[in-house]
């Protein structure tokens, strides 16, 4: 209680640090701005684009170019009739399709009337450019038009011959989609818990730099290390004010997410997302061993630093590690284990993922999520206690403090 008391050393520095800091525009517009709002911003304006576009696509006609259109006028009549416009072809329909003029092309065979006459299968041949994403759309109207008449036809021509259609469909396929519109919602954020990491991160990044390396730059950092105060009470204070703004930015982006994503078109989708008041405590809780992890590996790298703008550069360096557990998520995914929740980072994407999706996280998980974290952090603090400041700082040795820190 002394140590929390408003007369210790470690209040005064914090209380010192974070005035300090409230005063610089810049560290402010970074840490209280930017990093909060950057990673929301363009998650809403990438997720409104692409759905709006996809809409908009999938409601307005789509223009076919057919060649040879007589040799199956039905053919044609039935696609036309699924919100398609069928117009000529092109001369030289690879010519169109690798120059972008055209997405799909639709080409009858020469053959498709002899061939239909007999009973035979008649060819028609797509003509697409599937490594242009624009295309998939497009395609898949086309061929599910083209499924639909020929599935018609021949169950016409089994009518036709006194046999039940039934007989080809010696299976019924009933799909029972699990997955709610909560569920299906969570699929448009697999970017959220590397977002909300990284605001953890950034957020606490320019005030860790500036409380070491900047304080060295500025000679005011060895005055205050001479005075008769442990190291690891002034570490306390300046880590307190580096957690205190970190958590301050994680907090203003989780209110960028609650207000930008129920402004996204998701009805006409039919998806939610479950950001609700009782979600959004979780995900602090969820986050706050990030927060007092990062501060302290932040500090201990912007200790070693020569300048402020080395530590710049490694603590620049050292925001990609938070996108490492999202990115192998997304390629590999897994059921979540007990084991990842002792992981730092890994532990924090399993338990964002699990609250976006409505899923349940049982006490164990949440205990060995917390408690994990907070033994890191409290290892971490002491590092950071005998690392400052170094008299002799360097690259090599910065890089060694680095794998060290992440071990």
């Amino acid at each position: 209680m002394k140590l929390l008391s408003m007369k210790s050393p470690i209040w005064t520095i914090f209380r010192k640090e974070v005035l300090e800091n409230l005063r610089d525009r810049k560290t402010v517009m970074n840490a209280l701005i930017v990093s909060p709002l950057i990673g929301p911003l363009i998650f809403a304006l990438l997720i409104s684009t692409v759905m709006t576009r996809e809409l908009g696509r999938a409601e307005k006609v789509l223009e076919l170019p057919v060649i040879c259109a007589e040799q199956a006028p039905n053919l044609v009549a039935f696609i036309g009739a699924r919100n398609i416009k069928i117009k000529p072809g092109p001369t030289d329909p690879i010519a169109a399709i690798n120059a972008q003029d055209e997405e799909v092309i639709l080409r009858i065979g020469k053959d498709y009337a002899e061939d239909w006459n007999k009973g035979e299968p008649a060819e028609v041949e797509l003509i697409y450019d599937g490594s242009r994403q624009d295309t998939d759309q497009s395609r898949r109207r086309v061929e599910d038009a083209l499924s639909a008449y020929g599935q018609q036809v021949g169950a016409l021509r089994l009518v036709a011959r006194g046999v039940s259609p039934l007989i080809v469909r010696p299976l019924a396929i009933v799909d029972r989609d699990q997955a709610s519109d909560v569920a299906r919602g969570a699929q448009f954020l697999a970017f959220l818990p590397y977002m909300l990491i990284l605001g953890a991160f950034m957020g606490g990044m320019y005030l860790a730099i500036d409380t070491t390396a900047g304080e060295r730059e500025r000679q005011s950092l060895e005055p205050l290390l001479a005075t008769p105060v442990p190291r690891g009470q002034i570490m306390l204070g300046k880590l307190s004010a580096t957690s205190a703004f970190a958590i301050a930015s994680l907090f203003l982006t989780l209110i960028a997410f609650a207000l930008l994503l129920p402004q996204l078109p998701l009805t006409k989708l039919g998806l939610k997302f479950n950001l609700g008041v009782g979600v959004f405590l979780q995900l602090l809780l969820t986050l706050a061993p990030v927060v007092l992890l990062a501060s302290s590996l932040q500090t201990l790298i912007a200790a070693n630093a020569k300048s402020y703008r080395e530590a710049q550069s490694w603590l620049g360096m050292f925001t990609i590690i938070p996108a490492i557990p999202s990115m192998i998520m997304m390629v590999v995914p897994v059921k979540a284990q007990l084991w990842m929740f002792a992981v730092p980072l890994l532990a924090q994407h399993q338990a964002i993922m699990r609250l976006v999706r409505a899923e349940p996280i049982s006490v164990l998980e949440w205990s060995v999520l917390a408690g994990t974290g907070l033994a890191h952090f409290r290892h971490r603090r002491g590092n950071c206690g005998t690392h400052l400041p170094s008299r002799k700082p360097g690259g090599v040795r910065l890089a060694v403090v680095l794998i060290a820190a992440l071990a």
